[in-house]
């Protein structure tokens, strides 16, 4: 069918992480949409394709978050629908913390138009870069802070905690400028599974490559009263050393051999 979608993620820094398969669908788009406040990465985008439309102006102060996706997502659509083939541009990696790119790729696939969706760096990629974290070495969970909250997930304490959002935590409508009033509440359940002296971080990647990414550590007990902003995301290291089951090394064949597939060493 004519009119397509081609989704985008521009990096943290656009100008850096911009990939060339992503600058060249936003060159070939009939239109370009993007979700991004920075003016400077604005400004690239139009360099590259002069038509384009903001989705930020959907946002409304107090609006639930999901009602402002689905508009997002019916302005995505109705625009392929139309028969442009649209590029749209997401800060960051847009499949990561972007339900309309997701939703609307959805929507045009069942319809039968041709959607697609090219990779890009994320908060998180950056964050194990900064950190020096290999999410291979000792794994990593990754949840949104609210949901974290409100589901309550099995915590593996040999693993790294990623939460994402934490300076909106307990907030489900747009706040630009964030809402920590409920990050105790964050503290407290943390505290319940974690030593309250864990060392914990308050992260946030650098917008621009002369910049240094924001890394606050202190302890878990002290980090409601941290710099947390809307950007800001919490890394939490493991908090217990990692456990072999033998039983398992021996169905493996392993049986006999002191580390794992990841250099890991330990017994259950």
């Amino acid at each position: 069918m004519p009119g397509s979608l081609t989704v985008v993620g521009t990096g943290i820094q656009l100008a850096a992480h911009l990939t060339p398969e992503a600058r060249a669908a936003i060159e070939a788009a009939d239109e370009v949409m993007y979700l991004m406040s920075d003016i400077v990465a604005l400004q690239s985008i139009q360099r590259l394709n002069p038509n384009v439309r903001s989705l930020q102006e959907l946002y409304e102060v107090g609006r639930k978050r999901v009602e402002t996706y689905e508009a997002m997502t019916q302005t995505i659509v109705a625009s392929v629908e139309r028969g442009a083939n649209v590029c749209v541009a997401f800060y960051g990696h847009p499949g990561v913390f972007a339900q309309p790119a997701h939703e609307a790729i959805r929507r045009l696939r069942d319809s039968g138009h041709t959607a697609r969706m090219l990779p890009g760096v994320s908060t998180e990629d950056c964050l194990f870069a900064d950190l020096g974290v290999d999410p291979g070495a000792l794994g990593c969970q990754s949840y949104e802070a609210t949901d974290f909250l409100m589901r309550r997930p099995t915590i593996d304490l040999s693993a790294a905690l990623v939460l994402w959002q934490v300076g909106v935590v307990g907030n489900l409508a747009y706040a630009p400028e964030g809402d920590t009033s409920r990050l105790p509440v964050l503290v407290d359940y943390l505290c319940g599974v974690y030593p309250p002296e864990h060392e914990v971080v308050l992260y946030e990647a650098a917008p621009f490559p002369a910049v240094d990414p924001v890394v606050q550590r202190l302890p878990l007990t002290e980090l409601a009263d941290g710099n947390v902003t809307p950007a800001t995301t919490l890394y939490v290291p493991p908090a217990a050393a990692r456990r072999i089951d033998r039983e398992m090394v021996a169905r493996l064949g392993l049986g006999g051999r002191r580390e794992d597939a990841s250099g890991a060493d330990g017994s259950a």
